[in-house]
């Protein structure tokens, strides 16, 4: 469905002071480790500034990790009030042909609302444990491993607990999280495209959903205004509530452990923040909900410091929320929509094969140095080539190709095998250095090639959590 746009505005309208979203840009540029993908500001239910850094789009899905969770938590919402499960249920009665194995008195107490709140008992991740115990079913796996407290007693960020909890709706609906979301969240939303990464024939939940930075700031937008949309109950406003209180502490707990933002309790798959609460995913996918600023901040990016980042939120774009609208405004708002519009990631720096050494070029092929790429196993080759067209490399995956074209002078983006945009070159005539953004990912791969050694080494700028090969670094396709 084609969705209509979200009103728009000038930010003075909405009383945000354009200089302060300038300054957070230029934070951003000037911050070595945070690279954005994309930002949207919403004020008073009208988008005040959108943008996003080419080679990246509108259009475009993004994988947004973590950030998934809160969609997980949005479909909890529907189903309890459907009376199809209960938040006070046990989570063995949703699995009953595990009933004679999980004899944990522990475990057999843990409830909806535990795995719903990372509130398990466990005092620890579960993820590698729990798949070693049954690689087919990590559900039983993780109610096999008793739980060190008891359920709600302490925090544990946990991906089987999400998992646990996307099982037991997709049992009870009879759908994928996606089929289940669309005409009671994404259509009325006006969410258009999704898609969710899936696992043993399930969607992951806990993880793996790409949507569009429009999608996130609609998410948002219904969380802020307390499940009411165009005038209309989406959600039950008591849902609204519950889900984004802080219903365990995390102050103290080993993940995140130093960045204060991860310190301010957990809700059902929302975190507390020191402003707000916020959905949240791995490496800057971020669902900004500001309630005493009326705001709405969404974020895709590929960063490791993503404190550092929510520092610049507070530091730049928190005080551009002012009460009323703003007179005099004109020049900084013209600034920033032009700002905006010129958003771009820097090219990998390069130049042209050099001519002298265009023949040891062509065709000529790299191992990986030192014998095994540590952080792409499965990458055990590449090559150069050249035609009329120019050049090309190609990476050697188990037996698979990938291909990518090198252009000089900026990004040359390709959508098929795998979306991608690829820039670089020659930075002397033995050293081809060239960088591969995997565009509906956060993830950038660096592969150099030394004409010397006939050797190559590949390194990711934020490596994937999911693994797999590069053609899997994309969303999702429908089956035909």
């Amino acid at each position: 469905m084609s969705a209509r746009p979200l009103p728009s505005s000038t930010p003075s309208a909405q009383g945000v002071d354009a200089s302060g979203v300038l300054a957070f840009l230029d934070a951003v540029d000037a911050a070595e480790h945070i690279e954005l993908h994309s930002l949207m500001i919403l004020r008073h239910d009208h988008v005040v500034a959108a943008g996003w850094w080419a080679p990246y789009a509108p259009e475009r899905l993004h994988l947004l990790y973590s950030l998934s969770k809160s969609f997980t938590a949005t479909a909890a919402g529907f189903a309890v009030a459907e009376g199809l499960i209960g938040l006070d249920d046990p989570v063995i009665s949703y699995f009953p042909e595990f009933e004679a194995d999980i004899t944990d008195p522990r475990s057999r107490a843990m409830r909806v609302r535990h795995v719903a709140s990372m509130a398990s008992g466990h005092e620890d991740e579960t993820y590698e444990r729990a798949a070693a115990l049954d690689p087919d079913e990590v559900v039983r796996g993780f109610l096999l491993l008793p739980p060190e407290r008891d359920p709600g007693t302490v925090f544990a960020y946990n991906q089987p607990a999400t998992y646990t909890l996307a099982t037991i709706l997709q049992r009870v609906t009879g759908q994928s999280l996606t089929d289940y979301l669309r005409p009671r969240l994404l259509d009325p939303l006006g969410i258009g495209e999704v898609a969710w990464l899936t696992w043993h024939g399930r969607e992951l939940g806990f993880s793996g959903l790409h949507g569009t930075t429009d999608a996130i700031a609609r998410l948002g937008l219904l969380y802020l205004r307390e499940s009411v949309w165009e005038g209309k109950r989406v959600l039950s406003r008591e849902w609204v509530a519950e889900a984004v209180r802080a219903h365990v502490p995390t102050a103290g707990t080993t993940v995140n452990a130093g960045w204060p933002d991860w310190a301010q309790g957990y809700g059902f798959q929302f975190w507390r923040s020191r402003h707000g609460y916020r959905g949240d995913g791995a490496y800057g996918q971020f669902c900004l909900v500001l309630p005493e600023q009326d705001a709405v901040i969404a974020t895709t990016a590929a960063t490791g410091d993503m404190q550092g980042l929510l520092e610049l939120v507070w530091q730049h774009l928190l005080p551009a929320f002012r009460p009323g609208p703003l007179t005099g405004r004109e020049a900084a708002d013209t600034a920033l929509a032009d700002r905006l519009t010129r958003l771009a990631l820097p090219p990998a720096p390069g130049k042209p094969a050099p001519p002298d050494r265009a023949g040891e070029w062509s065709a000529a092929e790299f191992t990986p140095q030192g014998g095994v790429r540590a952080e792409q196993p499965s990458l055990t080759g590449a090559a150069v080539t050249a035609d009329a067209d120019g050049w090309t490399l190609t990476l050697v995956e188990e037996g698979d190709r990938l291909d990518v074209r090198l252009d000089s002078g900026g990004w040359s983006v390709a959508e098929e095998p795998v979306p991608t945009a690829v820039s670089g070159g020659w930075t002397d005539g033995d050293t081809l250095a060239v960088d591969i953004m995997f565009l509906e990912t956060p993830h950038r791969l660096r592969v150099t090639c030394s004409l010397a050694g006939r050797t190559f080494t590949a390194r990711w700028a934020t490596e994937p959590l999911h693994g797999g090969p590069l053609r899997s670094l994309r969303a999702p396709r429908p089956s035909v």
